[in-house]
């Protein structure tokens, strides 16, 4: 670590650090979002537990699980049909903000719920789950970006 003779020189050399921390930060937020995706994928198929101010997924109606059966889809597999729902999330991310979203438009219904259908939230919750993978990326990429490395223990 080099040592600054005044808070001067200190300034300087942080100022010459702003594209390494932009750039880590950056992977850590592609990773992070990829990680969310990832999450809400994996919450399709089963029934979820209530987090923060989501509610838990309620059963599905037996009339739906009798539907699934004759359609040969899975039962008890809440929101996992043919899998196309599932697959449809996606993550991207742009200059500094990441957006974690379906290209299938039934996922609307399902995350807010209608007057039908129950709220099965999938992608607010994710997010949540995904909270303390998140700080620590952003907190891993910020020391990377300053010192060019974690610590040994980090």
């Amino acid at each position: 670590m080099d040592n600054f003779k005044s808070l001067e020189s200190l300034a300087l050399h942080l100022s010459g650090l702003d594209l390494s921390i932009t750039e880590h930060l950056h992977k850590a937020l592609e990773k992070s979002a990829a990680r969310v995706a990832k999450v809400a994928k994996d919450e399709i198929g089963s029934y979820q537990t209530s987090i923060g101010d989501f509610p838990a997924w309620a059963p599905l109606k037996s009339a739906t699980e009798s539907a699934k059966r004759r359609a040969g889809y899975e039962e008890n597999s809440p929101l996992l049909a043919s899998g196309e729902m599932r697959d449809s999330i996606q993550s991207k991310v742009y200059g500094d903000e990441a957006i974690i979203f379906s290209t299938d438009e039934k996922m609307v219904y399902h995350e807010f719920g209608t007057l039908n259908i129950p709220a099965r939230p999938v992608l607010g919750p994710a997010v949540l789950r995904s909270g303390e993978y998140i700080r620590r990326a952003m907190s891993q990429a910020l020391v990377r970006g300053l010192i060019g490395r974690l610590p040994r223990g980090a």
